[in-house]
């Protein structure tokens, strides 16, 4: 007689090898550019990360023989949530970069105040950090950005299987990263900077040379249209440097997970 096997050992062994991957996605779908926009419903977010963990599963190896009811599935867990926010923390700092940039040219022209709440985070920017963002999320999707990171998500079952932690390596790695988003921000800002930092010192030696000069009725409107037309003249070049980012973005990503 053929013994069937147990219901509820078939079941744990199935939720084990479907639920780990998915605490995975579903991680970084929570806080990726795009998917985890506060404009994406969480029934969205919750259907695609189904979705792809019953198309990646199958094609994965083998989870570890561990209970997922247990001290020892609970950290599994764990480290599934940990690696999957890690992924998407790495991508989002491109985007955190564009808020930093666009911040450092607004209170150079003296648009420091004017603010305004973005849609992916729900929280006030200043009105050219979201123009950059807009700009960057356009471009991210052109250049397939959302498809890459979901490359590296079935990659990254390969490079760190399930039951693997990040290594200190990995976690080094992803801190040191936090100064690339700083120089992303500077690389954008630099060339807006420089112009409006010209236009006050140049202002500084007019108000010398004629102290009654009224600074503040020329000074703000001939800031404010410089930095206009200095943005003008750098939106072509901010799809390279969005480019660059992004490689820089996946390389810290395989950095991370490769132990």
């Amino acid at each position: 007689m053929i013994q069937l096997p147990n219901l509820e050992v078939v079941l744990i062994d199935e939720l084990a090898r479907y639920g780990w991957p998915f605490l995975r996605i579903a991680a970084l779908l929570m806080i990726a550019p795009v998917f985890g926009a506060r404009m994406v419903s969480p029934r969205v977010r919750l259907a695609l990360a189904i979705g792809i963990t019953a198309v990646v599963v199958p094609t994965l190896p083998a989870v570890p023989d561990a209970a997922i009811i247990s001290l020892t599935g609970f950290l599994f867990s764990l480290q599934e949530v940990v690696i999957g926010l890690s992924m998407g923390f790495i991508v989002q700092m491109i985007f955190d970069a564009l808020v930093i940039g666009g911040q450092t040219i607004a209170m150079s022209m003296g648009l420091g105040f004017a603010m305004l709440i973005d849609p992916q985070r729900g929280v006030s920017v200043p009105v050219l950090s979201q123009f950059l963002i807009v700009l960057g999320l356009l471009i991210f999707l052109a250049l397939n950005g959302h498809l890459m990171m979901l490359k590296v998500l079935v990659a990254s079952f390969e490079w760190l299987p399930v039951g693997s932690g990040l290594s200190r390596d990995g976690l080094w790695a992803l801190l040191e990263w936090g100064s690339g988003m700083f120089a992303g921000a500077l690389t954008i800002a630099l060339p807006a900077v420089v112009a409006l930092l010209v236009v006050n010192i140049a202002f500084g030696v007019m108000s010398r040379a004629a102290p009654t000069l009224n600074l503040f009725a020329v000074g703000f409107p001939v800031a404010m249209l410089l930095g206009f037309l200095v943005l003008l003249l750098n939106t072509p070049n901010l799809t390279p440097g969005i480019r660059q980012l992004m490689d820089a973005s996946f390389t810290v990503m395989r950095n991370v997970l490769v132990p």
